[in-house]
């Protein structure tokens, strides 16, 4: 794919690797849609940034989890853009919980957890595909975690949430194929603010790096943008991590 002119639909896009994402297929000449839920500050201030360089760019608010928000969103997106060509989907939260306390991980952290990591990737994927499915070489990218391959993390619940967010991509890529390819990036250890303040948890969760580096969020943009131009690639998990889990 090609990104000039192409409308991509970017979720949680206001901070970290959203952010990211979000600015680099700008700056490629994507039409982006940013969404966001909570982070409102920050969407204006990524948006005025792309928008200050010369890109295009709209914010639409919406929670994930909720179905109905998602169809709203994606109308929103369609009727100021025309279409929609890729998806990225990057919104997820967590809980810093220690994976051993099993008593903490409540019934409420797992289902807000899985509502926004994989229910939310579902419907995000369902409401936009009748859009992408319309051009060729449309794309979708889910935005996994070595949480999910490891089974460690921030917490038991998103480490779960993570490895099914894996199946899910595999599973879409079998129904949205042929005219959708679907593919999940996954990234190691990133310095971005959900570490804030546990910083030392992450370095010690990281491991042995091979490059003896904590990647950034725009390493992670680059490899996302990477994949929706590669053409030939549905199904597949790909892990980011400098050689975390060698």
């Amino acid at each position: 794919m090609d990104l000039q002119h192409k409308v991509v639909l970017v979720t949680g896009g206001a901070t970290g690797i959203g952010r990211a994402t979000c600015i680099q297929l700008a700056a490629q000449g994507a039409l982006v849609a940013m969404n966001y839920s909570r982070s409102k500050e920050e969407a204006m201030d990524t948006a005025q940034y792309i928008r200050e360089r010369g890109g295009k760019v709209i914010t639409i608010q919406a929670d994930v989890s909720k179905d109905a928000e998602v169809r709203q969103m994606v109308e929103e997106v369609v009727a100021q853009f025309g279409t929609i060509h890729a998806l990225i989907n990057n919104a997820s939260i967590t809980r810093q919980i220690p994976l051993e306390d099993l008593e903490s991980a409540t019934d409420e952290i797992w289902d807000e957890l899985y509502d926004v990591n994989v229910k939310g990737m579902f419907h995000c994927a369902r409401a936009v595909s009748k859009w992408i499915q319309q051009h060729p070489q449309g794309a979708i990218v889910n935005v996994g975690s070595v949480a999910g391959l490891t089974g460690s993390g921030s917490s038991l619940p998103y480490a779960v949430s993570k490895a099914a967010v894996h199946g899910l991509t595999k599973s879409l890529a079998r129904a949205l194929a042929p005219k959708i390819r679907v593919n999940c990036i996954v990234p190691g250890a990133v310095a971005t603010r959900w570490w804030k303040g546990e910083e030392d948890k992450m370095y010690k969760l990281s491991g042995d790096l091979l490059l003896q580096r904590i990647s950034t969020p725009e390493d992670i943009a680059a490899s996302i943008c990477a994949m929706l131009q590669q053409d030939s690639m549905t199904g597949q998990v790909i892990t980011v991590d400098n050689g975390q889990t060698l």
